[in-house]
């Protein structure tokens, strides 16, 4: 689940446990089945007494299920055995709400084995929220890490709900009935099937965490001044406005109503249950609310309130405490600094914001960050009555992301198209995982700023630098549509939320002017799209049935997937009956078509469809823009959307070969520091975990050692310095290749020799001859691992031409990253030239792409050259750098982070 951008932000401010006596990491977020929030961590001694106040809010048949006997107190033995772990060969980790455990899950070594015996209880009034399947997901981790492999349980037969537990956990269990009791057996080992059950409960999850905020039933407004300048009238001002289908509360310490709506002095005073809090009042007093709404037993709070961590460290750090009490107690948070959350649902109507002007009702899903431009925003998508299902600006985001409301909206039945306006990630990882996921079903737009300007300090996940190709490589790989500007955003989402998707790049021009004609040719081929015909102009005086003919014969024409339509009134001539025109020949087609029409007022009216009297535009609405090259522009974004849509996704597979095991253990034996530089015979030995094996080479000292250990390898060899500055000067020949001759070797060593100053040279193996190229892992402090691909030299150094793809790698991505650098023809038998060993490659890339994501402490490794032949992909040098993983981690068990 989405993970706190800073990661030290998960310290259990309810329930603190001096010096953190157990594997910290082991600490959690978690959000529960019905969506609210929970904090798990490992049991400690000082947990004792509140292990047996939650053993006695268990029922009898609780107990029984747990213990197989009726079990009413917990003997001291017991106690002191269950509170006393050694968080190795016997785990506990427990789940606390506010100041009380609701449920306790332990593994126990059993004696000489690698197994472990798993148990869990969940109290009555938490059981149904999905906890145990929380806990039993986390023990499993644990014991990875401990070096278990394999858990064992007894359950009693009558307890089906804890045989679901184990049933649905995607792992493969083996069942033996022994009388009453069912014993069941799994190996620990993180499955795919494991990972999809985990992933799948997570998106439920953290989608009915979203819709908690958005579909409240009732809505606390707490500074909800009768002074119309505060922000906590405007709120209330809004809700009411929006006509809100539930109560609506204002809180203020002295007004006895505001807007004619009676007015409470606290929270805890509103005789009815409050799902959701607005806080709007000064910073200090944000404290004592949030208590009160603690007590009242709210779900979700949307802090309005600026001054926190925007404001530097102290107010990170009260924005901090904020988020940890409370996910600690069950909420999830907007903000603080927010614009507020809209829905425009009618069930549900709920405009709690600052935003004065709202779009109209429609399918189209929007996430930002920045309050005051999330103003502006929304009278911009007003202006263009782009529909909206719903809106949530989160300031900070303190706690909920963009990731939570992705999360919402892939379920969404009300959301078609998702617009994200982006100026930090919270988790980009998952982020990357996530986007791709929805992407597959709806079309996902987003501005990402901050090109050139970091992002302002004190935000959530603005730590550490973007880097552009990594941004870049993850919106591609996740079929994220990006755009630069707020208008390109609604101009693209005009198009795919009104109209369908082209099946193909083959665009048809129709109208009545040849320059604009032309210019929209211009565009489309500029675009790497392709014309259907040559663009058909009707002339200046042609009429509306013209129009309705030349419209319907290019829809009608197989070989053309999407038809743009420009229209230029003659000074006489009402643009409105050809628009009418143009829609009666649209209507019900299976193709997409885009419009614009220079200065004919009232077209877009005539163009649209609406649903009812105040409903937005619907689909089937014909976009209209001001200009050609915009018109071309969003339907480009919607062909490249379609084909990568149309590609197969791959599959993630651990090729033959690969013992990721190996890997992991052969860096933990090297024990990295701050930054490791691995020597040759390190990175070959690493690389041959996963089968890659660079060429065989000796070092030696010596002409006469180079002479013999040449005739040792056989065949040809290359002579090339051990000093890694200079092997790929080949303007200083720090390399000699082809050398069979005993004298053209010891000439060789010399040379090197003396180019280096040192006496030590390799001698290698010559790979087959092909085309040089660089494959190379590249740490991002914020996406993880990417891969980058692209052919060797100084020309594509300076070009540039590298191509990204982030880790996990598909065998899709694999096969895209090889063809993507604008040099990649040249692989490809360029004019007729010999083609080199594609699949070889992608296989070359895929094992490094699953070395890179198995082992994050590889913070760099280049393979430089690779020489792709006519049969195989031969590497011959290699460099590797560990250090401590760097930023969240996307794997494991589900967290907030």
């Amino acid at each position: 689940m989405t993970e706190i951008a800073d990661p030290d932000a998960t310290t259990a401010e309810v329930r603190a446990v001096p010096d953190a006596p157990y594997p910290a990491h082991w600490e959690a977020d978690v959000v529960a089945s019905d969506g609210a929030t929970a904090h798990l961590r490992p049991i400690s001694a000082d947990d004792a007494d509140d292990v047996i106040a939650f053993h006695s809010r268990l029922s009898d048949r609780t107990r029984y299920f747990r213990y197989f006997s009726p079990y009413p107190h917990i003997p001291e033995r017991d106690l002191k055995n269950f509170v006393e772990v050694d968080h190795h060969d016997r785990v506990a980790l427990v789940l606390w709400l506010g100041r009380e455990i609701i449920a306790i899950g332990r593994y126990v070594r059993l004696a000489q084995t690698t197994a472990a015996e798993v148990a869990f209880v969940v109290r009555d009034d938490h059981q149904g929220r999905g906890l145990g399947s929380i806990l039993l997901e986390h023990l499993a981790a644990a014991a990875r890490e401990c070096g278990l492999t394999r858990f064992v349980a007894e359950v009693l037969t009558e307890n089906h709900q804890m045989v679901r537990v184990f049933r649905d956990a995607g792992f493969e269990v083996s069942r033996a009935l022994e009388g009453s009791t069912l014993h069941l057996e799994f190996d620990v080992a993180s499955t795919s099937r494991a990972r999809e059950v985990q992933l799948a409960r997570e998106q439920r999850a953290e989608a009915r965490s979203v819709a908690n905020v958005l579909s409240p039933r009732s809505v606390a407004v707490v500074g909800a001044s009768p002074d119309e300048t505060k922000i906590g009238h405007v709120v209330l001002a809004n809700l009411l406005r929006g006509g809100f289908t539930g109560p609506v509360y204002p809180v203020h310490p002295e007004a006895r109503s505001v807007r004619g709506v009676r007015a409470y002095p606290s929270v805890t005073e509103i005789p009815d249950d409050v799902d959701l809090a607005v806080l709007a009042v000064p910073p200090d007093e944000v404290p004592g609310v949030f208590d009160a709404c603690l007590e009242k037993g709210v779900r979700g709070l949307v802090v309005i309130t600026s001054g926190f961590g925007e404001t530097g460290p102290s107010g990170l750090a009260a924005q901090r405490e904020l988020v940890t009490a409370a996910r600690a107690n069950g909420m999830r948070v907007v903000g603080p600094s927010a614009l507020g959350v809209v829905n425009l649902d009618a069930d549900v109507s709920l405009n709690a914001s600052l935003a004065p002007r709202l779009p109209p009702p429609g399918r189209v899903g929007f996430f930002c960050q920045s309050g005051a431009l999330g103003i502006q925003i929304l009278a911009a998508a007003a202006e263009r009555r782009l529909g909206l299902s719903s809106f949530v600006s989160a300031g900070n985001r303190a706690d909920l992301s963009g990731n939570d409301l992705m999360q919402y909206w892939d379920t969404d039945p009300d959301t078609d198209v998702v617009l994200l306006y982006l100026e930090t990630f919270g988790n980009p990882r998952k982020f990357a995982r996530v986007a791709r996921r929805l992407a597959r079903q709806k079309p996902v737009i987003a501005v990402k700023s901050g090109r050139h300007v970091a992002a302002a300090p004190g935000l959530a996940g603005s730590a550490q630098p973007i880097d552009e190709a990594a941004v870049g490589a993850v919106f591609d790989q996740s079929g994220v549509i990006r755009v630069d500007s707020v208008d390109e955003l609604f101009d693209a989402a005009q198009l795919l939320a009104h109209q369908p998707l082209p099946p193909g790049p083959r665009i048809g021009i129709v109208g009545n002017s040849t320059a604009l004609g032309v210019l929209a040719a211009d565009v489309v081929l500029a675009q790497g799209l392709f014309l259907a015909r040559d663009p058909v102009d009707l002339g200046t005086s042609s009429g509306a049935e013209e129009l309705r003919a030349a419209v319907a014969d290019l829809l009608a024409d197989d070989q053309c997937d999407a038809l743009v339509v420009v229209y230029v009134p003659a000074i006489t001539t009402d643009a409105t009956e050809h628009a009418r025109a143009l829609f009666d020949a649209v209507r019900g087609a299976e193709k997409p078509v885009v419009s614009t029409f220079l200065a004919s007022e009232g077209v877009p009216e005539v163009l649209t469809v609406y649903d009812g009297e105040h409903g937005g535009p619907q689909r089937g609405s014909i976009p209209s823009y001001p200009s050609p090259e915009r018109a071309v522009l969003a339907l480009s974004r919607a062909v490249r959307y379609t084909q990568w849509r149309s590609r197969p996704v791959g599959d993630f597979v651990v090729p033959s070969g690969v013992d990721v095991e190996a890997a992991r253990t052969l860096v933990a034996a090297i024990e990295p520091g701050p930054r490791t530089l691995l020597t040759d015979e390190q990175a070959d030995a690493l690389l041959r975990c996963v089968g890659v094996v660079v060429a065989p080479f000796r070092r030696v000292r010596s002409a006469d050692d180079a002479v013999a250990v040449a005739r040792e390898l056989g065949g040809a060899v290359v002579l090339k310095t051990a000093d890694r500055g200079w092997r790929h000067r080949t303007d200083l020949r720090g390399v000699h290749v082809g050398l069979t001759e005993s004298t053209a070797i010891a000439s060789a060593y010399e040379q090197l020799v003396e180019l280096s100053g040192s006496d030590e040279v390799y001698v290698q193996v010559q790979a087959p001859p092909g085309i040089p190229c660089v494959v190379e892992v590249r740490d991002d402090p914020s996406f993880g691992s990417l891969v980058s691909f692209g052919l060797a030299g100084v020309v594509g150094e300076l070009l540039g031409d590298r191509a990204y793809r982030a880790t996990p790698l598909s065998t899709m991505d694999a096969a895209t990253l090889v063809r993507a650098p604008r040099a990649a023809p040249l692989l490809d038998g360029y004019r007729g030239a010999r083609r080199a060993d594609l699949p070889a490659l992608e296989d070359l890339v895929l094992r490094i792409g699953v070395l890179a994501d198995a082992v994050p402490e590889i913070r760099s490794l280049v393979l430089d050259p690779v020489l792709a032949a006519e049969r195989g992909a031969h590497a011959t040098g290699v460099t590797v750098v560990l250090g401590p993983p760097p930023g969240p981690s996307d794997a494991g068990p589900r967290r907030l982070r």
